[in-house]
């Protein structure tokens, strides 16, 4: 099994490394790269779905951004013990009307010995946002070392 570093136990350095690499695969909104990170048999709860395996969460991510447009992420380590880290988040994004977004939430994950996913339990609310609401300004992909993170930025 190919190893994906940095790997469990975690420290809060290596927990940190691991959440910003998965901000950027998730901004870079490659589903086939992003589902390279998790187990064969990886189990999910993303709000009201829960898909089990790449395959199932390949197909989950490829609807996610046939309705999620503009996506950009900031992801902000809350906690760690072992293999398991806990993460806060927001993304703002639009709809196929062009009604803006911001969604937060908060996801626990597990990995295996080898720093695989194996399991990622994500709670999500969304707010409904003005063009003029939104705070992550940066072009479509990996988000800039210099932009506020969610604490800098208060949420």
């Amino acid at each position: 099994m190919q190893e994906k570093p940095p790997l469990p136990p975690f420290s809060l350095e290596t927990a940190a490394q691991k959440v910003r690499m998965a901000e950027d695969a998730w901004n870079s909104r490659d589903p086939e790269r992003i589902v390279q990170v998790y187990t064969e048999d990886t189990q999910w709860r993303n709000r009201a779905e829960f898909p089990v395996g790449r395959a199932e969460v390949l197909a989950f991510l490829i609807q996610k951004w046939s309705r999620e447009h503009d996506y950009r992420l900031i992801k902000e380590l809350w906690a760690t013990s072992g293999n398991r880290i806990a993460v806060r988040f927001a993304y703002e994004w639009r709809d196929n009307a062009g009604q803006w977004f911001r969604s937060y939430g908060n996801e626990n994950w597990e990995f295996n010995a080898f720093g695989l996913m194996q399991r990622r339990f994500a709670s999500i609310n969304d707010l409904a946002i003005t063009p003029q609401q939104c705070l992550f300004h940066w072009p479509l992909g990996r988000r800039p070392d210099d932009h506020p993170s969610l604490s800098d930025l208060g949420l």
